[in-house]
């Protein structure tokens, strides 16, 4: 009985530090250069696409896509997550002018035209894409957001949520695309004051170079004006 429990109390000792490790994973690894690294597409992953979304409004129809893994089960594959018949091919979700997933790419496609074009051209993982309708409706200016992944920081070989999420802009029709948050800064989030038509974001900045983001980092503030053709970011010290 006694052995019993000291099995039990290794496997929870082991089950803690493990723990540990996983919150303890570095977002940033750094080597002979601080450079970000972009890794290739991976080619064993299936691509698919959700039905195209029109954000009111707009003349562009926006095509979410994604990957679908194939998961090998015994002598059965099924993809996706498992839903009805095993089988799931929605990759994205659709709030109000948002769309959020984990997305390969978006495609866009003027409504009068069969011409479908990328948002990328390198591997990124977008989380967001925001449709800011109410400063369309103010300024005549049509810009998303994106909150994304673009570099594999921690230099595991994936771009994935465990790397530094950045902050991005486009025209509605895809072009323009243009990173508006510093490379190896991790933004910690964003928010549009309307009465301005300023999109305002933080970030942190990993200054002891530790690989984590914590109190003895410092916080960048930063705001765009939106209502400019010209996306120019400016700090600002609140503090």
């Amino acid at each position: 009985m006694k052995k019993y429990f000291k099995y039990i109390a290794l496997i929870l000792v082991g089950t803690v530090i493990s723990c540990r490790e996983e919150v303890q994973k570095p977002k940033v690894s750094y080597g002979a250069s601080n450079k970000v690294s972009v890794t290739k597409a991976d080619t064993t992953q299936i691509e698919i696409a959700d039905l195209p979304i029109q954000m009111e409004g707009t003349g562009y129809l926006i095509h979410p896509v994604g990957d679908l893994r194939v998961f090998e089960r015994g002598s059965k594959a099924r993809y996706g997550s498992s839903s009805v018949n095993d089988v799931s091919f929605t990759i994205s979700n659709l709030g109000e002018y948002e769309i959020t997933g984990y997305l390969q790419n978006l495609k866009f496609q003027k409504v009068d035209s069969d011409s479908i074009r990328p948002l990328s051209d390198k591997p990124v993982l977008i989380l967001t894409a925001t449709y800011l309708k109410t400063v369309a409706d103010r300024t005549h200016n049509n810009v998303m957001v994106y909150t994304l992944t673009d570099s594999d920081t921690n230099k595991d070989g994936k771009i994935d949520t465990s790397d530094i999420k950045t902050l991005y802009l486009s025209d509605i029709s895809g072009e323009n695309f243009t990173k508006v948050s510093a490379d190896l800064q991790e933004l910690v989030d964003w928010s549009l004051i309307e009465s301005k038509n300023r999109l305002y974001f933080r970030t942190i900045e990993d200054t002891n170079q530790n690989g984590q983001f914590d109190k003895n980092d410092v916080l960048h503030y930063n705001y765009i004006d939106l209502a400019s053709k010209k996306w120019e970011v400016k700090s600002y010290k609140p503090i």
